[in-house]
Protein backbone atom coordinates (compact mmCIF):
# COMPACT_ATOMS: atom_id res chain seq x y z
CA UNK A 1 0.00 0.00 0.00
CA UNK A 2 2.67 2.32 0.68
CA UNK A 3 4.51 1.85 -2.35
CA UNK A 4 1.45 2.55 -4.36
CA UNK A 5 0.93 5.65 -2.40
CA UNK A 6 4.21 6.99 -3.27
CA UNK A 7 4.47 6.05 -6.64
CA UNK A 8 0.85 7.84 -7.28
CA UNK A 9 2.17 11.54 -8.82
CA UNK A 10 -1.01 13.16 -7.81
CA UNK A 11 -0.63 11.64 -3.86
CA UNK A 12 3.09 12.19 -3.77
CA UNK A 13 2.32 15.63 -4.98
CA UNK A 14 -0.29 16.73 -2.14
CA UNK A 15 1.96 15.06 0.51
CA UNK A 16 4.47 17.17 -1.03
CA UNK A 17 2.75 20.44 -0.82
CA UNK A 18 1.54 19.56 3.05
CA UNK A 19 5.10 19.59 3.85
CA UNK A 20 5.87 22.92 2.30
CA UNK A 21 3.05 24.49 3.40
CA UNK A 22 4.00 22.95 7.41
CA UNK A 23 7.49 24.40 6.62
CA UNK A 24 6.44 27.92 5.05
CA UNK A 25 7.71 31.07 7.11
CA UNK A 26 5.03 32.25 9.28
CA UNK A 27 5.99 35.70 7.41
CA UNK A 28 4.88 34.08 3.98
CA UNK A 29 1.70 32.65 5.68
CA UNK A 30 0.56 36.22 7.88
CA UNK A 31 1.38 37.79 4.12
CA UNK A 32 -1.50 35.38 2.51
CA UNK A 33 -4.13 35.59 5.42
CA UNK A 34 -3.43 39.67 5.96
CA UNK A 35 -5.94 40.72 3.13
CA UNK A 36 -8.73 38.24 4.03
CA UNK A 37 -8.26 38.91 8.00
CA UNK A 38 -7.99 42.60 7.14
CA UNK A 39 -11.72 42.52 4.89
CA UNK A 40 -12.97 40.33 7.60
CA UNK A 41 -12.54 42.89 10.55
CA UNK A 42 -13.30 45.94 8.86
CA UNK A 43 -16.62 44.39 6.91
CA UNK A 44 -17.56 42.00 9.17
CA UNK A 45 -15.87 42.60 12.93
CA UNK A 46 -16.04 46.20 13.66
CA UNK A 47 -18.98 46.46 12.23
CA UNK A 48 -20.68 44.00 14.93
CA UNK A 49 -18.30 45.07 17.35
CA UNK A 50 -19.33 48.94 16.70
CA UNK A 51 -23.20 47.94 17.06
CA UNK A 52 -22.08 46.18 20.48
CA UNK A 53 -20.78 49.45 21.57
CA UNK A 54 -23.36 51.91 20.51
CA UNK A 55 -26.49 49.94 21.79
CA UNK A 56 -24.93 51.02 25.19
CA UNK A 57 -24.89 54.87 24.58
CA UNK A 58 -27.16 57.27 23.33
CA UNK A 59 -25.80 58.71 20.14
CA UNK A 60 -26.90 62.40 18.92
CA UNK A 61 -25.55 64.44 15.96
CA UNK A 62 -22.17 66.07 16.20
CA UNK A 63 -20.46 63.21 18.06
CA UNK A 64 -22.46 63.60 21.23
CA UNK A 65 -22.22 60.10 23.07
CA UNK A 66 -24.32 59.43 26.78
CA UNK A 67 -23.40 56.49 28.01
CA UNK A 68 -27.03 54.77 29.27
CA UNK A 69 -25.64 51.24 29.86
CA UNK A 70 -29.11 48.49 29.39
CA UNK A 71 -31.58 51.74 29.14
CA UNK A 72 -32.24 50.81 25.72
CA UNK A 73 -32.87 47.51 26.29
CA UNK A 74 -35.37 48.29 29.21
CA UNK A 75 -37.54 50.02 26.84
CA UNK A 76 -36.99 47.65 23.84
CA UNK A 77 -38.40 45.22 26.24
CA UNK A 78 -40.92 46.83 28.69
CA UNK A 79 -42.09 49.58 26.23
CA UNK A 80 -42.02 49.39 22.97
CA UNK A 81 -45.36 48.21 21.34
CA UNK A 82 -44.10 48.54 18.22
CA UNK A 83 -41.06 46.34 18.13
CA UNK A 84 -43.28 43.64 19.68
CA UNK A 85 -45.62 44.00 16.96
CA UNK A 86 -42.79 43.68 14.47
CA UNK A 87 -41.75 40.43 16.91
CA UNK A 88 -44.98 39.21 16.03
CA UNK A 89 -45.09 39.84 12.26
CA UNK A 90 -41.70 38.07 12.21
CA UNK A 91 -42.23 35.32 13.62
CA UNK A 92 -45.23 34.50 11.80
CA UNK A 93 -43.40 35.33 8.51
CA UNK A 94 -40.44 32.90 9.50
CA UNK A 95 -42.38 29.47 10.96
CA UNK A 96 -44.74 29.66 8.20
CA UNK A 97 -42.67 30.63 5.31
CA UNK A 98 -39.80 28.20 6.44
CA UNK A 99 -42.32 25.23 6.80
CA UNK A 100 -43.26 26.14 3.25
CA UNK A 101 -40.35 26.92 1.38
CA UNK A 102 -38.97 23.54 2.78
CA UNK A 103 -41.65 21.55 2.66
CA UNK A 104 -42.72 22.82 -0.64
CA UNK A 105 -38.92 22.21 -2.06
CA UNK A 106 -39.19 18.72 -0.92
CA UNK A 107 -42.20 18.27 -3.05
CA UNK A 108 -41.01 19.90 -6.01
CA UNK A 109 -38.11 17.71 -5.99
CA UNK A 110 -40.04 14.39 -5.45
CA UNK A 111 -41.82 15.17 -8.43
CA UNK A 112 -38.80 15.94 -10.79
CA UNK A 113 -36.97 12.87 -8.91
CA UNK A 114 -40.62 10.88 -9.82
CA UNK A 115 -39.64 11.95 -13.95
CA UNK A 116 -43.13 13.96 -13.65
CA UNK A 117 -44.21 15.29 -17.49
CA UNK A 118 -42.17 18.21 -18.23
CA UNK A 119 -39.71 17.26 -15.59
CA UNK A 120 -37.14 19.63 -17.42
CA UNK A 121 -39.32 22.96 -18.33
CA UNK A 122 -40.68 22.50 -14.71
CA UNK A 123 -36.82 22.62 -13.20
CA UNK A 124 -36.51 25.49 -15.36
CA UNK A 125 -39.69 27.59 -14.21
CA UNK A 126 -39.63 26.84 -10.30
CA UNK A 127 -35.41 27.70 -10.47
CA UNK A 128 -35.95 31.01 -12.37
CA UNK A 129 -37.03 33.11 -9.69
CA UNK A 130 -34.01 32.68 -7.48
CA UNK A 131 -31.67 33.72 -9.98
CA UNK A 132 -34.16 37.32 -10.19
CA UNK A 133 -32.79 40.05 -7.78
CA UNK A 134 -35.44 40.89 -4.94
CA UNK A 135 -35.83 45.00 -6.17
CA UNK A 136 -37.31 42.83 -9.47
CA UNK A 137 -39.78 40.40 -7.55
CA UNK A 138 -41.12 43.27 -5.45
CA UNK A 139 -41.73 45.22 -8.52
CA UNK A 140 -43.91 42.20 -10.15
CA UNK A 141 -46.12 41.19 -6.97
CA UNK A 142 -46.79 44.84 -6.28
CA UNK A 143 -48.10 44.87 -10.40
CA UNK A 144 -49.85 41.17 -9.50
CA UNK A 145 -51.57 42.47 -6.21
CA UNK A 146 -52.75 45.81 -7.90
CA UNK A 147 -56.42 46.26 -7.31
CA UNK A 148 -57.79 47.65 -10.28
CA UNK A 149 -55.08 45.92 -12.86
CA UNK A 150 -53.47 42.96 -11.02
CA UNK A 151 -53.71 39.44 -12.01
CA UNK A 152 -54.49 38.49 -9.10
CA UNK A 153 -57.96 40.32 -8.95
CA UNK A 154 -58.12 39.93 -13.06
CA UNK A 155 -57.96 36.24 -12.18
CA UNK A 156 -60.60 36.35 -9.52
CA UNK A 157 -63.39 38.29 -11.79
CA UNK A 158 -62.71 36.20 -14.92
CA UNK A 159 -63.10 33.02 -12.55
CA UNK A 160 -66.32 34.61 -11.16
CA UNK A 161 -64.79 34.93 -7.71
CA UNK A 162 -65.33 39.03 -8.39
CA UNK A 163 -66.74 39.43 -4.31
CA UNK A 164 -63.05 37.58 -3.25
CA UNK A 165 -60.76 40.99 -4.48
CA UNK A 166 -59.08 42.51 -2.54
CA UNK A 167 -56.51 45.27 -1.81
CA UNK A 168 -53.68 42.73 -1.16
CA UNK A 169 -50.93 45.04 -0.04
CA UNK A 170 -53.21 47.50 1.44
CA UNK A 171 -54.94 45.47 4.37
CA UNK A 172 -54.00 44.99 7.28
CA UNK A 173 -54.88 41.29 7.19
CA UNK A 174 -53.42 40.34 4.11
CA UNK A 175 -50.37 42.78 3.55
CA UNK A 176 -48.32 40.11 5.68
CA UNK A 177 -49.80 36.72 3.60
CA UNK A 178 -49.21 38.37 0.01
CA UNK A 179 -45.47 39.29 0.72
CA UNK A 180 -45.19 36.20 2.45
CA UNK A 181 -46.33 34.68 -1.01
CA UNK A 182 -44.05 36.78 -2.94
CA UNK A 183 -41.10 35.61 -1.18
CA UNK A 184 -41.93 31.69 -1.06
CA UNK A 185 -42.07 32.01 -4.79
CA UNK A 186 -38.72 33.20 -4.91
CA UNK A 187 -36.69 30.85 -3.09
CA UNK A 188 -38.96 27.92 -3.64
CA UNK A 189 -36.51 26.75 -6.25
CA UNK A 190 -33.55 26.53 -4.35
CA UNK A 191 -34.68 24.41 -1.53
CA UNK A 192 -36.18 22.33 -5.04
CA UNK A 193 -32.22 21.97 -6.39
CA UNK A 194 -30.69 21.05 -3.07
CA UNK A 195 -33.15 18.84 -2.77
CA UNK A 196 -33.11 17.20 -5.68
CA UNK A 197 -29.26 16.90 -5.67
CA UNK A 198 -29.64 14.87 -2.21
CA UNK A 199 -31.80 12.64 -4.05
CA UNK A 200 -29.85 12.35 -7.22
CA UNK A 201 -26.88 11.21 -3.98
CA UNK A 202 -28.98 8.48 -2.36
CA UNK A 203 -27.16 5.25 -2.63
CA UNK A 204 -29.29 3.50 -5.59
CA UNK A 205 -28.73 0.27 -3.79
CA UNK A 206 -30.81 1.06 -1.27
CA UNK A 207 -33.69 2.18 -3.13
CA UNK A 208 -33.59 -0.83 -5.50
CA UNK A 209 -33.85 -3.05 -2.63
CA UNK A 210 -36.73 -1.52 -1.25
CA UNK A 211 -38.38 -1.85 -3.97
CA UNK A 212 -37.54 -5.23 -4.40
CA UNK A 213 -39.49 -6.00 -1.19
CA UNK A 214 -42.18 -4.43 -2.73
CA UNK A 215 -42.22 -1.40 -0.80
CA UNK A 216 -44.60 1.56 -1.79
CA UNK A 217 -44.06 5.22 -2.44
CA UNK A 218 -44.82 6.71 0.12
CA UNK A 219 -43.52 3.94 2.65
CA UNK A 220 -39.97 4.16 0.90
CA UNK A 221 -40.60 8.26 1.41
CA UNK A 222 -40.96 7.96 4.94
CA UNK A 223 -38.82 5.27 5.87
CA UNK A 224 -36.34 5.76 3.70
CA UNK A 225 -35.83 8.50 1.67
CA UNK A 226 -36.41 11.18 4.24
CA UNK A 227 -34.65 9.34 7.29
CA UNK A 228 -31.41 9.68 4.50
CA UNK A 229 -32.21 13.32 3.88
CA UNK A 230 -32.28 14.47 7.36
CA UNK A 231 -29.26 16.13 7.32
CA UNK A 232 -30.20 18.25 4.03
CA UNK A 233 -33.22 19.17 5.50
CA UNK A 234 -31.72 20.16 9.12
CA UNK A 235 -29.10 22.32 7.29
CA UNK A 236 -31.81 23.91 5.00
CA UNK A 237 -34.54 24.31 8.04
CA UNK A 238 -31.38 26.46 9.63
CA UNK A 239 -30.80 28.65 6.41
CA UNK A 240 -34.54 29.82 6.38
CA UNK A 241 -35.17 30.72 9.47
CA UNK A 242 -32.14 32.64 9.50
CA UNK A 243 -32.63 34.38 6.26
CA UNK A 244 -36.73 34.78 7.26
CA UNK A 245 -35.54 36.49 10.85
CA UNK A 246 -34.00 38.97 8.60
CA UNK A 247 -36.16 39.56 5.68
CA UNK A 248 -36.02 43.36 5.14
CA UNK A 249 -35.77 43.36 1.00
CA UNK A 250 -38.95 42.51 -0.38
CA UNK A 251 -41.17 43.89 2.17
CA UNK A 252 -39.48 46.95 2.24
CA UNK A 253 -40.04 47.26 -2.12
CA UNK A 254 -43.21 46.04 -1.08
CA UNK A 255 -45.19 47.43 1.55
CA UNK A 256 -42.41 49.79 3.61
CA UNK A 257 -43.51 47.86 6.80
CA UNK A 258 -47.04 49.02 6.03
CA UNK A 259 -50.08 49.20 6.30
CA UNK A 260 -50.40 50.12 10.02
CA UNK A 261 -47.37 47.92 10.74
CA UNK A 262 -49.39 44.84 9.40
CA UNK A 263 -45.62 44.07 8.20
CA UNK A 264 -43.40 45.44 10.03
CA UNK A 265 -40.18 43.22 10.98
CA UNK A 266 -37.79 43.54 13.00
CA UNK A 267 -35.18 44.62 10.39
CA UNK A 268 -37.42 47.12 8.48
CA UNK A 269 -38.10 48.75 12.05
CA UNK A 270 -34.52 48.91 13.03
CA UNK A 271 -33.75 50.79 9.59
CA UNK A 272 -36.81 53.32 10.17
CA UNK A 273 -35.46 53.87 13.88
CA UNK A 274 -31.68 54.59 12.27
CA UNK A 275 -32.95 56.56 9.26
CA UNK A 276 -35.64 57.77 8.92
CA UNK A 277 -37.37 58.73 12.27
CA UNK A 278 -36.12 62.09 13.44
CA UNK A 279 -35.07 60.43 16.77
CA UNK A 280 -31.24 61.29 15.70
CA UNK A 281 -30.43 58.50 18.21
CA UNK A 282 -28.36 55.71 16.61
CA UNK A 283 -28.15 53.38 20.06
CA UNK A 284 -31.41 52.83 20.17
CA UNK A 285 -31.77 51.01 16.35
CA UNK A 286 -28.14 49.19 17.47
CA UNK A 287 -29.49 48.36 20.50
CA UNK A 288 -32.25 46.65 19.43
CA UNK A 289 -30.05 44.69 16.23
CA UNK A 290 -28.21 43.40 18.94
CA UNK A 291 -30.86 42.14 20.52
CA UNK A 292 -32.56 40.89 17.46
CA UNK A 293 -28.53 38.90 17.14
CA UNK A 294 -28.78 37.11 20.50
CA UNK A 295 -32.66 35.92 19.81
CA UNK A 296 -31.54 34.76 16.84
CA UNK A 297 -28.22 33.86 18.13
CA UNK A 298 -30.32 31.35 20.78
CA UNK A 299 -32.98 29.69 18.19
CA UNK A 300 -30.13 28.40 15.59
CA UNK A 301 -28.41 26.96 18.55
CA UNK A 302 -31.56 25.00 19.78
CA UNK A 303 -32.89 24.15 16.19
CA UNK A 304 -29.15 22.60 15.77
CA UNK A 305 -29.48 20.98 18.95
CA UNK A 306 -33.51 19.91 18.95
CA UNK A 307 -32.94 18.69 15.02
CA UNK A 308 -29.78 16.92 15.54
CA UNK A 309 -29.53 13.32 14.56
CA UNK A 310 -29.90 10.41 17.78
CA UNK A 311 -28.98 7.58 16.39
CA UNK A 312 -25.90 7.75 13.57
CA UNK A 313 -27.43 6.38 9.90
CA UNK A 314 -25.11 4.65 7.68
CA UNK A 315 -25.39 4.14 4.12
Amino acid sequence: MSSAITHDPSKRAATTFRTDARRAAPGLLIAFLAPAVLLYTGFALYPVLRTAYNSLHTIKPQGAIDYVGFANFATILFADGIFWKAVANTALFTIVATLVDVLGGLLLALCLYARAPLSGLLRVVWFTPVLISYVVVGVIWVWIYDYDWGFANALLRWLGLGAFEQSWLGHPSTALWSVMGAHIWKWLGFNMIVFLAALYALPQEILGAAELDNCGWVAKLFYIIMPMLRGTIVNLLVLSFIGKMMVFDLIWIMTGGGPLWATETVSTYVYKRAFEWNTFDLGYPSSIAVLWFIIILAFVAFMTWALRPRDRLEF
